[in-house]
């Protein structure tokens, strides 16, 4: 069976996955290697992997993210002049959690608490790698809030997550910034013009020859000179796609490297609601299940609660009903229960359940922070993986993603002989 659409059996570079790291591979290829043909194969129905921004007919239109919404580290984020490329707006307002960011509660003794947690992470010397809960200080006041933070952090608890690999992430010069039409809305404007091939998955590649990789797709086979795998750790860990020969030592890094699950529900607040613009506040000050909830985002008619860690696996598995029930309760302790009546649902994703997915964002099990590095080696320079668990420091971010798509392209580029300068030329320009 050869590969149907279009009668293309073989290409120069094929991608598989069109999430950010997808979409950078194939944009960097496209411009500092325009006479290689380049192919981007995705499992699911749309562009964006992890980034899905929709516009609710509740909401008024008004653009949401389900997936990442934050450019974090703005100043540095190739995203933020990405975004003015190609016309869309970055939102300067701070996160809460930046400087002039704005919150509804204030407990100095928890912020105290919470600060020193994070001095002793940072002055954690030891070559022995512990999980984060290992930093928190028995009985203290402020452990309830900072498991909850280690959730919305990794996508899991604290005593799941290596405090090594913790101390590596640097997402670079803040604050943190937003893109008003949403982030997945950016990354499908940039992925405008690239060759991507929608619903088709790939169950099998064979690099064993010594100058092609063959591709075996649910449209047929495809033959390419190189490919890059930008999947999801839960996928590799999977073997949803199976490779030959095998790579166990691929396998056992995706598998150290799982999907942390952060889910987002959004509510639409009625007109006559008085409340704050552009505010955070935390559901419970006690309990480390407990949800984040973004008050009127960018003055909008809407509240964006944020549900991380074992509680969003408890909610995604009990449906949207238990979602909503636990919003509303929470956000009844904070604004009083009349608040119910001028709520609305508007939308809910379910990270753990989507196909091709499975999650949200890779943490290090405690031992394993060198499994970044294992699972972004090439192999044989022609099988080439890339995606925000590959970055040994912006893993779980967007930008993350987008730099390490470039690092694969960038390898192609130079094994396809493009000059070295060109490539350093259009790094420079993000």
């Amino acid at each position: 069976m050869q590969f149907q659409e279009r009668s293309r059996s073989e290409v120069d570079v094929a991608i598989v996955g069109a999430g950010a790291a997808g979409v950078a591979a194939a944009r960097q290829l496209k411009t500092i290697c325009p006479h290689l043909s380049v192919l981007v194969l995705e499992a699911g129905s749309r562009i964006g992997g992890r980034a899905l921004s929709l516009r609710p007919e509740l909401l008024a239109g008004e653009p949401i993210d389900l997936g990442c919404g934050w450019l974090h580290g703005a100043r540095t984020n190739a995203w933020r002049k990405i975004a003015g490329d190609v016309g869309l707006t970055v939102d300067q307002t701070p996160a809460p959690w930046s400087e002039g960011g704005r919150r509804l509660q204030s407990d100095p003794e928890a912020e105290d608490g919470i600060e020193a947690f994070f001095a002793r992470v940072d002055g954690y010397s030891a070559e022995t790698d512990v999980p984060l809960s290992a930093m928190l200080e028995p009985g203290h006041s402020a452990n309830a809030r900072l498991e909850a933070i280690g959730t919305y952090l990794n996508g899991a608890s604290l005593d799941q997550a290596s405090l090594i690999d913790y101390r590596h992430y640097a997402p670079g010069e803040g604050p943190d910034w937003r893109v008003r039409e949403g982030y997945g809305t950016l990354i499908g404007r940039y992925a405008e013009g690239l060759d991507i091939r929608l619903k088709t998955i790939v169950s099998h590649i064979d690099h064993g020859a010594a100058d092609s990789v063959v591709l075996t797709t649910s449209c047929g086979t495809l033959r390419a000179k190189w490919a890059i795998v930008t999947v999801s750790t839960n996928i590799l860990a999977a073997q949803a796609i199976r490779f030959t020969p095998a790579l166990p030592e691929k396998v056992e890094a995706a598998a150290s490297l799982p999907l942390g699950l952060a889910n987002k529900l959004f509510l639409a607040v009625s007109p006559e609601l008085d409340m704050p613009v552009d505010i955070q506040a935390y559901g419970s000050p006690t309990s480390s299940a407990t949800g984040s909830y973004q008050i009127r985002p960018f003055g909008s008619a809407t509240i964006e609660a944020y549900f991380a860690g074992p509680l969003a696996r408890e909610l995604e598995s009990e449906g949207e009903d238990a979602a909503l029930s636990f919003a509303y309760e929470e956000l009844a302790g904070l604004f009083g229960s009349d608040i119910r009546r001028h709520l609305k649902f508007a939308a809910i994703s379910g990270w753990a359940a989507s196909p091709h997915i499975g999650g949200s964002y890779a943490y290090a099990l405690p031992g394993a922070s060198a499994a970044r590095a294992v699972l972004a080696a090439s192999v044989d320079e022609r099988l080439l993986f890339a995606g925000e668990a590959c970055s040994l420091s912006r893993y779980s971010t967007a930008h993350g993603a987008y730099e390490t798509g470039i690092a694969a392209a960038n390898s192609v580029a130079s094994a396809s002989g493009s000059t070295v300068g060109a490539v350093r030329e259009n790094r420079s320009s993000t």
